[in-house]
């Protein structure tokens, strides 16, 4: 079977799964390869391969302007939060030979790992819905404008980002006004005046903005910006607030990638405890 070029992941637990190969846990001294689901290595290193090579042709500077004109309207669907996650379970994985949790499961395995540490209830519900902008699979967008390590657009791209090879074919890579060190920016300038690459973080950051606290917005925007808080290709665009704020992003990253697990979290019992977290900062409907 050929790779769709439009989607070449046969599951987003391609990509994440790809993450957990990049970024081990630190506290272990590396994962055995028996231990990552059984896949054949030639055709997963081909798809995440084709993957990377989609993302980093197409997400040019151009491109997310008009994502974020056509996608920040919000006008796809108005739901609760717990209505999007009934959407977002569509996407259970039915090609995953070794995990069959679902999009609930996975957020409740993140958050419940947060809640246990002790860490405050914002931080918790950030948990739990992270991953909600992955709604964006179900609206038809393909999945290189949803998933992937997120990198800033309108300046040189770091050859610290998964793939660089691949950005010689992204326009942005000859044109004068974004292949410089700043591009249209300037030193330190802050991360709230650069344009991201598009993707689920940077749809549910948009969501969210008005209801969360600040680190968790953060934590939201950022998680998949690799390259930073985990290379500091970026230094030189962070301000002291982006600094200060990605510490939050290096707390909330491992729970993220390290808690996936097999074992299923009891819904029914922990429901109760969402609902009223949820309630307590978001409104009853929210605009998709």
């Amino acid at each position: 079977m050929g790779i769709d070029k439009n989607n070449p992941l046969e599951s987003l637990e391609h990509w994440e799964e790809d993450i957990l190969k990049r970024y081990p846990d630190p506290t272990e001294d590396g994962k055995k390869k028996e231990e990552f689901r059984n896949y054949e290595d030639s055709h997963r290193v081909d798809t995440v391969r084709e993957f990377y090579r989609l993302n980093h042709t197409f997400q040019t500077y151009d491109f997310v302007c008009k994502k974020q004109e056509e996608l920040l309207q919000f006008n796809k669907r108005e739901m609760s939060l717990w209505d999007a996650v009934d959407f977002l379970n569509t996407l259970v994985d039915d090609s995953d030979p070794d995990i069959d949790l679902d999009q609930l499961q996975h957020l409740l395995q993140t958050s419940e790992a947060i809640r246990a540490d002790g860490h405050p209830d914002w931080f918790v519900l950030t948990g739990f819905l992270h991953d909600m902008g992955k709604v964006l699979c179900l609206f038809g967008e393909p999945q290189w404008a949803v998933v992937g390590d997120t990198f800033p657009v309108g300046c040189a791209f770091s050859d610290k980002i998964v793939y660089p090879e691949f950005f010689s074919e992204n326009t942005d890579y000859s044109d004068g006004r974004y292949n410089t060190k700043f591009g249209i920016y300037s030193e330190n300038c802050g991360l709230e005046a650069v344009k991201m690459s598009w993707g689920h973080d940077e749809y549910l950051y948009h969501i969210m903005k008005d209801y969360l606290p600040e680190p968790a917005l953060y934590m939201i925007r950022y998680h998949s910006f690799y390259a930073q808080h985990r290379e500091h290709a970026y230094d030189h665009l962070l301000n002291e607030k982006d600094r200060e704020m990605f510490e939050w992003v290096k707390k909330f990253n491992p729970y993220d990638l390290y808690t996936k697990a097999p074992v299923k979290p009891d819904t029914t019992a922990l429901k109760p405890y969402y609902e009223d977290l949820v309630a307590k900062y978001l409104p009853e409907k929210l605009r998709f």
